[in-house]
Parts: C-alpha cells; structure tokens; sequence
C-alpha cells in the first residue's frame, strides 16, 4: 500500500481519475482502476488518465514514430479497469491538465500532440475550451439490432469506428430517450467482438438551424456504463445522423448530452475525412489516495 497523487477532472460531466506518471514506474492494475473508479468506496470516476511519457511505455512508441513531438501519452482505462483505444472527453481534460501542470505550452493557434492507442491525437485550444481533431473516421459496417430496457423493439443500429468502436441508434421522440433505462448494457446482435459503445439519438426539430444540425444523445459506455456524455460518442452520433440526413446534411453540429452541450465538425484531410470534437474541460479537486 502507498500514497498517490490524483487530480479529479471532467469534461461535460465524463469524470475521470488523473494520475501524473511521467516516467512510467506506476503499472496500475486492472482492480486497482476499478477501486479507484467506485462511487462509493474509492473516489469516483469514469475513467483514469494515466500521464506518462510517449518514451516511457511500449504503446508510445507508435506514437512517437507517428509524431517525434508527441511527447506525452494519454494511457487511458475504463471504469471497470479494462483498456480503452481512446476518449474524446478523456484527451480534453488531459490536455488540460498537462497545461495547467506546466507540463505543455498550448498557446492560441498551436496544437499539442498527444499519443493514444487509436493514434497521435492534434488537441488545440477553442472557444469553449479545446478542440481535439479525432482523425479519419470510419462506417464500421452492418446495421448491428439494439436492444435496450425501456424499448418496446429493436431498432438498428449504424457502427462508427472514430479510433474506438460505437453502434448509433436513432429514436422517434424526446420521450423514447427519456424513458430508456441505460443501466443494464444494451444487447447488439450481431454483437462486435470487442464490445462497442452505444448512443441512442433524437434528431432535432428542425434538424438544422443557421447552417448547424442538432441532436440529443444518451450513451452507454463499453467498460463504464451510462454516463453524462462521451466524446467520440458524442463525434460518432453526429456522423451518423448526416450520414442518415444525406449529402446536403451540415458539417458542423451540436450535441446534447446529460452533462452539457458538445461541437463537431466534419473537415477533409489529406488522408480523407477528420472529425473534431469541441468543448470545456474542468479540473475540479486534487488529492491523495492509499492504492492497495
């Protein structure tokens, strides 16, 4: 047993753990992320940040062979201490926290790159906070059947591959999203064979206003649970919605989540279509914990 560091931080409600490693001497243990991650016996969160250097872990190498720059490694786990390719919320608070630690510069105008396992990640600064180009994405392919408590059928869904793994639902009504019960994990059929965070959208109405489209989302997280919102969940559901609305459908959106309102943007790249994530990112408390 010995005392660790932490910050608590969160970005539209995603709140996660952030342990500072730089030198990657801490191997945190799947149980030990999950005790860390318990509302009721550790101190709650989403998910743990793990900041270590690119030089410091076998995963950062690939980084550091895709961006000599990318110096720092964002080593992200689930609530149930299982490893994750990459989140959207997760790398904003990371950014910040680097900032706000003195551990990076990121003034107005510049990107810092930041390794994860989906890739080197350009995060900038942004009207609401940072914005995060999550790269080229992708249709996963099928139309996979949801089934969720609180849906009277099946519906299905459209998979999007963002770095990591989502299936997209389309509802009928505000009312159909606020009855759903997204505490049992949804059942997909045919299931993806890493599991898949699942969003279950309402267009809005209208769809598009001054050349923005909207949408309201609820998700379930593959390792997590329901959460207040999800970053590459909130970037997958706004693809798919265009994708359904069709080629005169906007390039810019706004999602609402529980824990707040996201931007998305669709740009082309030279490798093909990116999409950017937009929003706030919060350091709420700092601390020390026994990590047995």
């Amino acid at each position: 047993m010995h005392m660790v560091a932490f910050t608590k931080g969160h970005g539209t409600g995603n709140d996660f753990v952030i342990i500072e490693d730089p030198d990657g001497e801490l191997d945190l243990r799947s149980e030990q992320v999950a005790a860390l991650c318990d509302r009721n016996f550790g101190i709650g969160a989403d998910g743990v940040l793990r900041v270590v250097r690119s030089a410091a872990l076998p995963e950062g190498a690939a980084a550091l062979a895709e961006e000599p720059d990318a110096e720092w490694f964002m080593d992200y786990r689930n609530a149930d201490g299982s490893v994750a390719e990459m989140c959207g919320n997760g790398i904003r608070v990371f950014a910040h926290y680097l900032v706000r630690s003195g551990l990076a510069d990121l003034e107005p105008g510049s990107t810092l790159p930041i390794g994860t396992r989906a890739g080197v990640r350009d995060v900038m600064r942004s009207e609401t906070g940072y914005q995060v180009d999550l790269g080229q994405w992708r249709l996963a392919g099928g139309e996979p059947l949801a089934r969720a408590a609180g849906l009277d059928v099946a519906r299905p869904g459209l998979g999007i591959d963002v770095g990591n793994p989502h299936v997209v639902v389309a509802l009928a009504s505000e009312e159909e999203l606020a009855e759903l019960d997204l505490g049992p994990t949804p059942i997909l059929d045919p299931a993806p064979a890493g599991g898949a965070n699942v969003e279950f959208v309402v267009p809005g109405e209208p769809l598009v206003r001054d050349g923005i489209g909207h949408v309201r989302m609820r998700v379930h997280e593959r390792g997590v649970g329901e959460t207040l919102s999800c970053g590459t969940g909130v970037a997958a559901s706004a693809l798919a919605v265009r994708y359904w609305a069709g080629d005169r459908a906007p390039s810019q959106w706004r999602v609402d989540v529980p824990g707040g309102t996201l931007g998305v943007r669709m740009f082309p790249a030279e490798d093909g279509e990116h999409v950017a994530l937009s929003g706030p990112a919060q350091l709420v408390y700092r601390g020390e914990i026994d990590l047995v």
